[in-house]
């Protein structure tokens, strides 16, 4: 069968298969899109032989349904899914929160700079490189349980630090309870 012979069982059957897409999508609009699909395959197909062309159309209507049914459920489970990983609002935090956290970073950082720089050295390393204490250990030139004495150390001094300030700060501005216990 010629192109043009396909074409025009295409526009000849075009009502009854809007009316089978529609039935099968649930919308007019989803079924004037397969419907222009389907109009971009016939191009496709404009060189092969089709014995029955009126039931080769509805098959192609068919599955062309069936696809956008699946991809439609798999976009909606897909969509789901993204929307169940997004972080509530209780999740993020506020501008206040924020600000008190910026405080914290910057007197933590100006805690560590005030450090011995091996002592710093090492607890950038573990804490912010995340290396491993052995690979520390050989940087340094020290043994593991120097590297652990050195952020046991500078844990003592980031913990002194910080009660110091919070000894220092107002009451009505501390993250406690009144009795040294954070909130």
């Amino acid at each position: 069968m010629a192109d043009g012979g396909l074409r025009a069982i295409f526009l000849e059957q075009r009502a009854m298969l809007s009316r089978l897409l529609t039935a099968r999508l649930g919308n007019r609009d989803d079924a004037e899109d397969a419907l222009q699909d389907m109009w971009l395959r016939i191009d496709q197909l404009a060189d092969q032989p089709i014995a029955q062309p009126a039931a080769f159309l509805y098959r192609v209507a068919s599955n062309l349904a069936t696809d956008r049914r699946i991809a439609a459920a798999r976009r909606g489970a897909r969509e789901a899914a993204w929307l169940e990983e997004q972080p509530t609002a209780d999740d993020l935090p506020d501008a206040e929160r924020t600000l008190v956290m910026r405080d914290e970073l910057r007197a933590i950082e100006a805690v560590i700079a005030d450090m011995p720089e091996r002592m710093a050295t090492a607890l950038r390393l573990y804490r912010v490189e995340n290396r491993p204490q052995r690979a520390i250990a050989e940087q340094l030139g020290i043994s593991v349980s120097g590297v652990e004495k050195l952020l046991q150390r500078a844990y003592r001094i980031i913990h002194a630090r910080a009660e110091q300030t919070a000894a220092d700060m107002p009451v009505a501005h501390r993250h406690d309870d009144g009795r040294g216990q954070r909130l």
